[in-house]
């Protein structure tokens, strides 16, 4: 509570400061962003680069006979692949909420160095149970690592800044496959087979060295992140004093004008009326300059909610962020699209090097494993292109579109060209396409996510709950069995483009209600008052009445039984507290 009451007074004393010199502040505003790109901004992409080599590994082991070497089936591997991402989505609300309770810096990096521990195991797996477990245990432990570093990240980047960072982010997905193939090369050309007479005890096997180095870099990476993680940036250690309050202050101003009324991208005739009041997200308002987008405007003035969070720290949850999280009707619509349009971001994690395999005439698997950079780069630099057209436009829902429309291309290609080897050569530039679109629609849902969740705790659940998108990858093992190798695992690859066309039509009716919901805010509050329309804004009491639901049928059902003690508290602040952030009437969903 006294923080909160700091960051009022601190957003209070921002709004009345004198402007300063526009000069200093755009020098100051430059460097700040500089050294927040240069100096944190790649330690979470390379957090994140490990995270997504600890998935992937094991399908580059396979390629070098991980499981024939040790006596398991190949079916075996999709049991490991599908228990890993059984306990990797049912846990990720559970991991973005333990994230948000003890903060970023103390959760990720414990996590990340029991995992590194557990991928350095791997070469000392002997039997299948001793596989499933570890496997489970990786997945437990990077259960919410995506939803609370993502999360984290927004603490230090204004909405239109966001997707385009996260690109650099998320992009390690496609970085992490392209590198994983790579490391794979060196490794398994350093370590060749030992012939079909394989003594584990005796000889080190190529995928031992490959787990051991990267279980390896991902504990001295955890180690190094204890230390150079902020918890926000009123800690950061690389910012000078005059930067710290200067990040912190850009970061409340634009997340508390989204309380207050956000336009986003609405078209001017919808936008007019508020754009004075909350100029940082009039996109007239704001220039397209890199150098200049974010900067603060302390002329700009509204006014604050009597009430408001942590905005930039990485700790604490309110019973409200819990109850309004688990019961928005938006991110389930939301996580199914972003289910099926993910499974070929988790297929081709692990089972590329298997795809690849048969369109080439080498048994060799260094060179399958280097075949798998070239689609990942693409993927990468069409999810930056993509991204920074979003950030610019400040659009989400159609560069989705777009993304999943290249995908469809790519998979279509895929499906009907012939699988002999004379093809080869096509098929391999039809998947160089297919993983151009692959990496886009979930990190640009992400970033819709973020900017329209003004509670970074409630963000952070909603971002958890998403994480269950995470599903693409049970499908996935289930879908890519090794009895479809023979065919080019063209049956997988039917079942895949039908689920992203699915997902596509399910974005489109995302968006359709979106607009239709935004039109009827407008409407509604045509029809109030000024004051009952600033309530609204402030506390979010104006004079609609919040319909009974769930949370009032479980209270009921609570108190008649006489159970429930704290959760019967917490259910009673919720049914009695105004609506916040995205709940008001007065705010409006980007689109």
């Amino acid at each position: 509570m006294e923080y909160e009451l700091e960051v009022s007074q601190h957003v209070g004393q921002t709004i009345m400061d004198e402007p300063p010199d526009p000069q200093h502040q755009k020098r100051l505003h430059k460097r700040t962003l500089l050294k927040l790109d240069c100096l944190l901004l790649p330690f979470l992409a390379l957090l994140f680069l490990f995270n997504s080599l600890d998935k992937s590994n094991i399908g580059n082991a396979e390629s070098a006979h991980f499981t024939s070497d040790i006596g398991l089936e190949k079916e075996d591997l999709n049991t490991a692949v599908a228990l890993f991402f059984t306990f990797f989505v049912a846990l990720q609300p559970a991991g973005a909420a333990l994230g948000r309770r003890y903060g970023m810096v103390l959760w990720v990096p414990s996590c990340m160095l029991l995992w590194g521990i557990s991928t350095a195991l791997h070469v000392w797996v002997r039997a299948r149970w001793q596989l499933y477990t570890l496997r489970i245990v990786i997945g437990c432990l990077e259960a919410g690592f995506y939803p609370v570093t993502v999360s984290y990240l927004s603490l230090f980047y204004t909405r239109f800044e966001f997707a385009r960072r996260l690109s650099l982010f998320y992009g390690q997905a496609a970085v992490g496959g392209a590198l994983g193939g790579i490391i794979s090369y060196i490794v398994f050309s350093r370590f060749p087979e030992h012939g079909k007479d394989k003594d584990l005890d005796k000889h080190f096997q190529s995928w031992q060295a490959l787990f051991l180095l990267e279980g390896g870099l991902t504990i001295i990476t955890a180690l190094i992140a204890y230390v150079w993680l902020p918890h926000g940036p009123k800690t950061a250690w690389f910012l000078t004093s005059e930067e710290r309050k200067y990040a912190e202050r850009r970061i409340i101003q634009d997340r508390l004008a989204d309380t207050v009324l956000a336009t986003h991208n609405n078209p001017p005739s919808q936008s007019t009326a508020t754009s004075s009041t909350t100029g940082i997200n009039d996109p007239s308002s704001t220039p397209d300059d890199e150098e200049s987008r974010g900067l603060l405007n302390s002329a700009q003035s509204f006014t604050p909610p009597s009430s408001t969070t942590a905005v930039t720290d990485d700790r604490g949850l309110t019973p409200h962020d819990i109850i309004s999280a688990i019961t928005s009707p938006k991110i389930y619509h939301i996580l199914i699209c972003n289910v099926l349009s993910a499974i070929p971001v988790y297929a081709f994690s692990v089972f590329l090097p298997l795809v690849l395999a048969p369109l080439t005439k080498s048994p060799n698997p260094a060179l399958v494993n280097l075949l798998t950079a070239p689609p990942y780069i693409c993927g990468a630099i069409t999810l930056y292109l993509f991204a920074s057209y979003s950030d610019k436009h400040r659009l989400r829902i159609k560069p989705v579109l777009a993304g999943l429309v290249l995908l469809l291309v790519g998979l279509i290609l895929v499906v009907l060209l012939p699988t002999s080897k004379g093809w080869a050569i096509p098929r391999y530039l039809a998947l160089n396409i297919l993983l151009s679109g692959t990496f886009i629609a979930s990190p640009l849902t992400v970033a819709w996510i973020s900017g329209n969740t003004p509670s970074p705790g409630k963000r952070a659940l909603l971002l958890g709950i998403n994480g269950w998108g995470n599903l693409a990858g049970i499908f996935s093992a289930l879908l890519f069995k090794p009895k479809y190798a023979k065919d080019g695992y063209i049956t997988p690859f039917w079942w895949t483009l039908g689920c992203v066309g699915v997902a596509a039509a399910g974005y489109v009716s995302f968006w359709r209600n979106l607009v239709t919901e935004n039109e009827w805010r407008q409407s509604l509050l045509k029809s109030w008052d000024p004051e009952d329309v600033e309530r609204e804004k402030v506390d979010g009491q104006g004079p609609l009445r919040r319909q009974p639901g769930l949370v009032d049928w479980v209270l009921r059902g609570l108190k008649k039984v006489g159970r429930g003690g704290r959760v019967v508290e917490w259910l009673e602040r919720y049914v009695e507290e105004g609506r916040e952030g995205d709940e008001k009437i007065t705010f409006q969903y980007g689109l």
